[in-house]
């Protein structure tokens, strides 16, 4: 009979604290009214409720009532994942973001509204049995979702730990049928300058791509996410489908992913084409490797803004670290 020994940074479920996420009564009334109006008069009411502002929960929850995969939401909780730390606030989460398709400041969850999430297509091509493109919701609904609690740690030494709801990406992966010499996986994100002001910053090297190993991809911990706090991604968050790789830093995490391509050459991913010297391949989570600007020995928590040692691999290692065995002289923490 398999005994299971808990690792030493495992903590039981019952420890777990769950998210503030209860509306008050005066908000749920609120949100009631604008989800009715909203859905009724389409996505355009929405964003220009959020305009007018709306309280991000309330328009957050009338967005998800709208979606066509609302009934998925929320997903078991996988308890394999445990986490050492108190879930962020949903509200500080959502509002605080990065997504430089829609400027450089974290206050971009307001325009990042214009983002279009349907109709929304990924193309899988390259090195795989058949290229093929496939709809998103088609895409979400063929894998069974899962939440799963993890830590999340950006470059810019600022931390989060939230809920994601996904699947793991090695079950795309499989669908996808790569070729025997297929090595990397590259991500890009949406490209539209209608709806995004960043695209028209020239000096940046758009669209956003990057890219993981084989191995990498298909690890356990890799989920291929569709939501947080047991709804749909808000598009602020990378909606409609982003990646995870909790080990890692924020950047190396694209959102709202079109494209996937198999290749066996390594990709020059956005950050590491625009500055080599900061940002390399791999990004995986270091507390003595310093990014050239600062430190990255300790992380400020969203919300609280408690400050906790950084952990190396983000605390994944048990899961993680077989993965860079053999690997000298690359830049694994950069």
């Amino acid at each position: 009979m398999p005994i299971h020994r808990r690792r030493g940074w495992e903590l039981p479920a019952s420890r777990l604290t769950p998210e503030a996420f209860a509306l008050d009564r005066r908000r749920l009334l609120s949100g009631a009214v604008l989800g009715a109006g909203a859905i009724a008069a389409g996505g355009h009411a929405l964003r220009d409720a959020f305009g007018q502002g709306r309280d991000p929960l309330v328009w957050w929850e009338a967005q998800a009532a709208n979606d066509p995969t609302r009934d998925l939401y929320p997903a078991t909780r996988m308890a394999r994942y445990p986490l050492d730390r108190p879930i962020t606030e949903a509200r500080e989460a959502i509002t605080y973001n990065n997504f430089y398709e829609f400027g450089s400041h974290k206050t971009v969850w307001q325009a990042a509204q214009r983002l279009e999430l349907r109709p929304w297509t990924l193309r899988i091509d390259g090195m795989v049995a058949a290229e093929r493109t496939v709809d998103i919701d088609t895409l979400i609904r063929r894998f069974p979702l899962e939440e799963r609690t993890y830590r999340f740690r950006c470059v810019e030494a600022w931390a989060m730990a939230v809920p994601w709801t996904g699947f793991p990406l090695a079950e795309l992966v499989r669908w996808a049928e790569p070729q025997a010499g297929a090595g990397y996986v590259v991500f890009q994100s949406f490209q539209d300058a209608k709806v995004a002001p960043g695209f028209r910053q020239s000096w940046y090297p758009w669209p956003y791509t990057d890219g993981l190993t084989i191995e990498e991809a298909t690890n356990e911990l890799t989920l291929m996410v569709t939501g947080i706090y047991g709804k749909p991604l808000p598009p602020q968050m990378g909606a409609p489908l982003r990646v995870i790789t909790p080990w890692k830093y924020g950047f190396k995490q694209p959102k709202s992913i079109v494209r996937m391509t198999f290749t066996d050459r390594r990709p020059v991913s956005f950050w590491e084409t625009l500055q080599p010297n900061e940002y390399g391949f791999w990004a995986n989570v270091n507390p003595e490797v310093p990014h050239p600007r600062w430190s990255q020995a300790v992380e400020r928590m969203l919300g609280t803004g408690e400050r906790r040692p950084t952990q190396i691999w983000n605390g994944y290692g048990a899961f993680v670290a077989h993965l860079y065995e053999g690997l000298k002289g690359e830049r694994l923490f950069a």
